[in-house]
C-alpha cells in the first residue's frame, strides 16, 4: 500500500526481498533507499537494525546522499554471526521543515511582523520536542522556545538558540516523526569474516604418501597429509580443502586419465563415493580412521588453517545407500539404476541421487551427514555440482545448518549458467566459484569484476586459478609469468581466491590439445610431488601476506578501475573505508613481453592532494613514492605486478 511517503529501491536485498543478503561480522554494510513525498517538506529517515529475534532495534540515521535522485544512505555494522534484519523508516520532520523555512526567511530580511506566526510555530514545536526528549535535552529546548517568544529581540536573535548546535543535536536524537512510514523488512545473513575473505589451497590426501623404494607411489594418509600442512601454512593460506575422503567404489572403477577399465592397483575417482567400508560419513581405510582425521583437523587449527571438506551428493554403485535406500536413485525400465550422464557421456562409476521419490528421507540423511562432519570439527564445505540438485533442498539445508551452527561456510562449485549461479548464491551459499578462470582480457575482466562488485551483497566470489578439472588454456604453455599474473589477479581482485596443488610447480601438461584436463590427472591416480623446488611458492606467499596486511584487498565493495592506455595492463584501486587502507595495483596481462602504458591518476582518488598526486609507498619494497599520472612499464621477466598503498586516515 502506497502512503504519503514512498520508500523504494531498498538495498541490500536478495531474491526480490524474500531471501537474505550477505555480510560478515565487522563489515560496513551500505543501506540505500529512494524516499520521496509530495511538496517541499523536509524528510528524515533511519535504518532500524538488529539481530533477528535478539535485542532491541538500533536506529541509524540516514543521510540524503543524492538530492536529485532522492537517494538516502546509511551504514550498519553487525557484531555477531547470525540472521539480522533491517527496515528503512521515513517520516516528515516538522522541526527540520520549520528550521529550513525560517533560515530562508531571516536571510531574506523579513521583519518580526512577517515572522510572527513562524516564530510561534517554532516555539510550539520545541515544546513538543522537549516533552519527549531525554532529561538532559529538555532545558535547552525550552530555553530556545522562550527565546522565540521574546519580542524585545530581533528575529535573528530570537531564532539563534533554536538554530544552534545544542538544539539541533537534541532534535536529531529524538525527532518528531509525523507520517511515519516503515519499509519492508529485509534480512541479512551475517557470517564470520572467512566467508568473505580467505586463501584456499586444494590437495588430495591420498597423494601425500611420497614414493616407495622402487619409485612407485605410496598411498597417503591423514598423518602424511598433516605433515604437508606446515608448508601450506607457511604460504599464508587460510583453508586447506580436501576432495572426498570417503571409501571409493570398485564397480566400474575408472583407470588413469578416466579410462573405462581399472587395474587391480588403480585407486579410482574419489568422487565415486561409497563401498563396503561405508559411505558419506566414513573415511577411506587407506587414509586412516576418523580419530586420525580428528588429529588432522586439530593440527590444521594449530597452524591457523581450517579444513574444508567436499560435499559431493552422488554415489558409487557400491554405496550402502544403493541397497538400504534404492528409492533415492532412478531406476531404468530394465530394473537397473541409471548412472550419471551428460549425453552422450555416461559415468558408470557414479549414481546420481533422485530427490523426487523420498525427498524428506534423503534430506534428513544429508543433514545427518553434514552435522556428523561438523561434530568432527569441519565447518567449511565445498559443495560439488550444487546446480544438479533442487533449489529447495539447498535453501532448507543451509538454513537449518546455520540456525544451529552459524559459523558454517558453504562454497558452491557451480560452473553453470549465470542465473543459476546467482540463484544458488542467493539461496544461502556463502561463496561461489565464478567464471574468472576463463576471463583473461582487460575489458572482460573489468566488466566482470564491476558486475561482481555491484552484486557482493548477493554473491561472494572465490577465484580459483585452477582446479583438478580445469587447466585453462592460458596456463598450458607452462610459462611462469602466466601463472604469476593469474595468481596476482585472483589474490588482489577477489576477497577469496584459491589454488589447486601443483600450481606452484607450474604443472601444465594437458591430456590432449583443446582439452582442459590434466595429463595423469590426480582425479584417477596418486600424484606425489617434490616440493623442494616450487618456483611460485614465494610469490604466492607474498600475495597472501599482502592480503593479510591490507584490508582493502579483502573486500570488493569499493573497487575502481583506472585508465591506462594499454590493453596489456590492468590498473585498479581498492579502498577499505573503515580502516582507511588503499591499495593501487597495476598488473600485466601479457606474459611474453614488457607492457607499457600511461596511467591516469584521478584527482578525486581518496587521499589525493589538492596539488595533484598522492604520497604512497611501494607495497612490495616499502619505499616511499609520490604517485602522479605518467608512464608505467612492467616486464614479466622481473615482476608481473606493481602496487602502491596509502592510508586516508594518516
Amino acid at each position: 500500500m502506497i502512503g504519503r511517503l514512498v520508500i523504494q529501491d531498498v538495498s541490500p536485498t536478495a531474491g526480490d526481498g524474500a531471501l537474505a543478503s550477505k555480510a560478515v561480522v565487522g563489515e560496513h554494510i551500505p543501506v540505500r533507499a529512494t524516499i520521496w513525498r509530495e511538496g517541499h517538506q523536509n524528510l528524515s529517515a533511519a535504518v532500524a537494525w538488529h539481530r533477528h529475534d535478539a535485542g532491541p532495534e538500533v536506529l541509524t540515521p540516514m543521510v540524503l546522499a543524492d538530492a536529485g535522485q532522492d537517494s538516502w544512505a546509511a551504514t550498519v555494522v553487525a557484531d555477531q554471526v547470525g540472521l539480522w534484519t533491517y527496515r528503512v523508516e521515513a517520516w516528515h520532520d516538522p522541526w527540520l521543515t520549520w528550521r529550513h523555512a525560517v533560515l530562508a526567511k531571516i536571510d531574506a530580511g523579513q521583519d518580526a511582523e512577517a515572522l510572527a506566526n513562524d516564530l510561534e510555530s517554532g516555539a510550539r514545536l520545541l515544546e513538543r520536542l522537549a516533552a519527549q526528549a531525554a532529561a538532559g535535552d529538555r532545558q535547552p529546548l525550552l530555553d530556545a522556545a522562550r527565546a522565540l517568544r521574546d519580542v524585545r529581540r530581533s528575529p535573528a536573535e530570537r531564532a539563534a538558540p533554536a538554530l544552534g548546535d545544542e538544539v539541533t543535536g537534541a532534535g536529531a536524537r529524538k525527532p518528531l516523526r509525523e507520517l511515519l512510514t516503515r519499509g519492508p523488512v529485509r534480512t541479512v545473513q551475517v557470517e564470520r569474516p572467512l566467508a568473505l575473505a580467505g586463501a584456499w589451497y586444494e590437495l588430495f590426501p591420498r597423494s601425500t604418501g611420497g614414493r616407495q623404494l622402487d619409485g612407485t607411489s605410496r598411498h597417503g594418509t591423514f598423518a602424511s597429509t598433516a605433515a604437508e600442512l606446515p608448508r601450506i601454512a607457511d604460504m599464508a593460506f587460510d583453508v586447506v580443502y580436501l576432495p572426498p575422503i570417503h571409501p571409493i567404489g570398485s564397480t566400474h572403477r575408472k583407470g588413469p586419465d578416466n579410462t573405462l577399465t581399472a587395474g587391480p592397483d588403480d585407486v579410482g575417482s574419489p568422487w565415486a563415493i561409497g563401498a563396503v567400508e561405508g559411505g558419506h560419513d566414513a573415511v577411506h581405510p587407506a587414509l586412516g580412521t576418523l580419530a586420525d582425521f580428528d588429529v588432522l583437523v586439530g593440527t590444521a587449527r594449530s597452524l591457523g588453517l581450517e579444513v574444508a571438506l567436499d560435499l559431493a551428493l552422488q554415489c558409487s554403485p557400491d554405496h550402502p545407500w544403493v541397497t538400504s535406500h534404492p528409492q533415492w536413485f532412478t531406476t531404468r525400465p530394465d530394473g537397473s539404476i541409471a548412472p550419471a550422464e551428460n549425453p552422450p557421456k555416461s559415468y558408470e562409476d557414479i549414481y546420481p541421487l533422485d530427490f523426487d521419490k523420498d525427498p524428506e528421507g534423503l534430506y534428513a540423511e544429508v543433514l545427518r551427514v553434514v552435522l556428523h562432519w561438523i561434530e568432527h570439527g569441519v565447518t567449511v564445505f565445498r559443495v560439488d555440482n550444487p546446480h544438479t540438485k533442487p533449489a529447495w533442498f539447498w535453501h532448507r539445508l543451509i538454513d537449518e545448518v546455520k540456525r544451529h551452527h552459524p559459523e558454517t561456510i558453504f562454497l558452491a562449485e557451480a560452473f553453470t549458467r549465470p542465473a543459476i549461479l546467482r540463484g544458488l548464491a542467493e539461496l544461502g551459499f556463502s561463496q561461489s566459484y565464478t567464471y574468472f578462470t576463463w576471463r583473461t582480457g582487460k575489458q572482460e575482466l573489468t566488466e566482470y569484476l564491476t558486475e561482481l562488485s555491484a552484486g557482493i551483497d548477493r554473491l561472494r566470489p572465490n577465484f580459483f586459478v585452477n582446479t583438478p578439472d580445469i587447466l585453462p588454456e592460458h596456463l598450458q604453455t607452462g610459462l611462469g609469468p602466466s601463472f604469476a599474473l593469474r595468481a596476482a589477479l585472483a589474490a588482489t581482485l577477489s576477497p577469496t581466491w584459491g589454488v589447486y596443488s601443483g600450481f606452484e610447480l607450474l604443472e601444465h601438461e594437458v591430456l590432449r590439445p583443446g582439452s582442459e584436463e590434466y595429463r595423469n590427472s590426480e582425479k584417477y591416480e596418486l600424484r606425489p610431488r617434490d616440493w623442494t623446488a616450487a618456483p611460485l611458492s614465494d610469490w604466492i606467499t607474498e600475495l597472501n601476506v599482502l592480503r593479510r596486511e591490507h584490508p582493502a584487498l579483502r573486500q570488493l565493495r569499493d573497487l575502481r578501475f583506472l585508465t591506462i592506455d594499454s590493453d596489456d595492463l590492468l590498473a585498479f584501486v581498492k579502498h577499505d573505508r573503515p580502516s582507511g587502507d588503499v591499495v593501487l595495483c597495476i598488473i600485466t596481462l601479457e606474459p611474453h613481453r614488457p607492457a607499457v602504458g600511461r596511467l591516469e591518476v584521478p584527482a578525486d582518488l581518496p587521499g589525493a592532494l589538492d596539488s595533484g598526486g598522492i604520497a604512497v609507498r611501494n607495497v612490495r619494497t616499502g619505499e616511499p613514492a609520490f604517485l602522479t599520472s605518467g608512464t608505467v612499464k612492467i616486464d614479466p621477466a622481473d615482476a608481473v605486478m606493481t602496487a602502491y598503498t596509502w592510508n586516508t586516515d594518516e
